[in-house]
């Protein structure tokens, strides 16, 4: 197991490339399922969980080869409807398969993702979605198992839960039903950019969908899909997580190949914390503007502010004079990086949902534990602008979601290593 150790104070200054989203590309090698054709994917990162991905497609039957940032996928003919518990339970988004294996062979055997650190994420939508399309559900041993009565179905679907709408039951229910027979409307539908990507990459197959980036979906069933040639948006949480990065330690960076538009809300509360940001076509400028200033923070499905950014925001309002406050509203439980960052001399009080954090002078660097994928972002954050050396524990977290972040980070000056444990 690797650990990365930060030696801090070092402001981070010159450019850096954003990658492939991770949460886009994902759903679209599930996607790739729904023909028998060949789909060539550009801009994929290499990532912990697109490697996984690639090696579920293959337990399904599909050949997959990902080489340099393009991922080709071969379905063929001869797929098979289970989806092992082995592969499932490392990665949540296995889960995706469900809607394009039922779309293609009328069946699918998925293992239930099980638990996360972040707090329960149920599939309950996705079910409630596909069995709207007229499949039959049952659930045993851990596996959801699911057929087609006859042939899936057009239907009238909201997908309304607990914590607002679902992306990754939005992309299921609108990948089975672009082989399904009729017209099928999803309501609250997820408006995030992966999810109009997925649609975007569907409509290239031919499939016929209107209203993504909407609450309101419009899918029209078509009789196949074809394969195709398609470029994966960039990681609008990456280039976030660059722009804290920036922030904290009062740096000058230039963030290229990325969506500004994508991070509206995210530049809007920059701006308010006295953070200079100058945006271009697919360019942001990130700088200091003199002293930081507090600000509170409500996480809300997008075009709100992202709970994938949550982490990365706490780290740097901990060091930001004044009171802040952090109010968590997509996943409840996720603030196990609070504890880890208390390590380092941050004062953050959780109370409910939201936290109350105190900025403090500085930080001090210590050995501390990550939990999850963006919690272990915020430490590296912390570490980037504490003093003396920070170990962060457990960075499998960060390898299945940023591609090659200590060489990125190196490149922009910070004092960054990887070793052993």
């Amino acid at each position: 197991m690797d650990k990365i150790i930060i030696e801090g104070g070092v402001k981070l200054k010159g450019e850096v490339d954003i990658s492939g989203s991770k949460n886009a590309v994902l759903p679209i090698m599930a996607a790739a399922l729904l023909t028998e054709e060949e789909s060539i994917i550009e801009n994929v990162p290499s990532l912990w969980d697109v490697h996984t991905m690639v090696k579920l497609l293959r337990s399904l039957g599909a050949k997959a080869i990902l080489e340099e940032g393009i991922l080709k996928i071969k379905p063929g003919n001869h797929l098979k409807p289970l989806a092992p518990y082995r592969l499932v339970k490392t990665m949540r988004a296995s889960v995706c398969v469900l809607g394009p294996l039922l779309a293609r062979l009328g069946e699918a055997e998925v293992s239930l993702p099980g638990g996360c650190a972040i707090g329960p994420r149920p599939i309950d939508l996705h079910l409630k979605g596909l069995e709207a399309l007229n499949a039959d559900i049952n659930i045993q041993h851990g596996y959801v198992k699911i057929k087609t009565k006859k042939k899936l179905r057009g239907s009238e679907i909201y997908l309304g839960g607990a914590y607002g709408s679902s992306v990754l039951a939005t992309d299921n229910v609108m990948m089975a039903a672009t082989l399904s027979h009729g017209k099928t409307v999803i309501e609250n539908a997820a408006c995030e950019p992966e999810v109009v990507d997925l649609a975007r990459f569907l409509k290239k197959m031919g499939a016929k969908i209107e209203g993504e980036g909407s609450p309101r979906i419009e899918i029209e069933g078509v009789r196949k899909l074809r394969g195709v040639n398609y470029r994966v948006i960039p990681d609008r949480i990456e280039a976030g997580t660059f722009m804290f990065a920036a922030a904290i330690t009062g740096g000058d960076i230039l963030i290229r190949r990325m969506e500004p538009g994508h991070l509206n809300a995210v530049i809007d509360k920059l701006h308010q914390a006295g953070v200079r940001i100058d945006k271009f076509k697919n360019t942001v400028h990130v700088r200091k503007n003199g002293r930081l200033k507090p600000i509170d923070i409500t996480t809300l499905p997008y075009p709100a502010f992202p709970t994938d950014l949550q982490a990365q925001a706490m780290a740097l309002m901990s060091v930001t004079p004044g009171i802040s406050i952090v109010t968590e509203k997509i996943y409840p439980n996720r603030f196990m990086h609070v504890p880890e960052l208390g390590r380092m001399g941050a004062k953050i009080i959780l109370e409910g949902p939201s936290a109350i954090v105190h900025g403090v002078k500085k930080l001090s660097g210590a050995p501390v534990m990550a939990s999850d994928l963006r919690a272990s972002a915020a430490l590296v954050l912390a570490g980037l602008v504490a003093e003396g050396a920070t170990e962060v524990q457990r960075v499998y977290h960060l390898d299945r979601g940023y591609e090659n972040l200590e060489q990125k980070l190196t490149s922009l000056g910070a004092k960054i290593r990887r070793e052993k444990e």
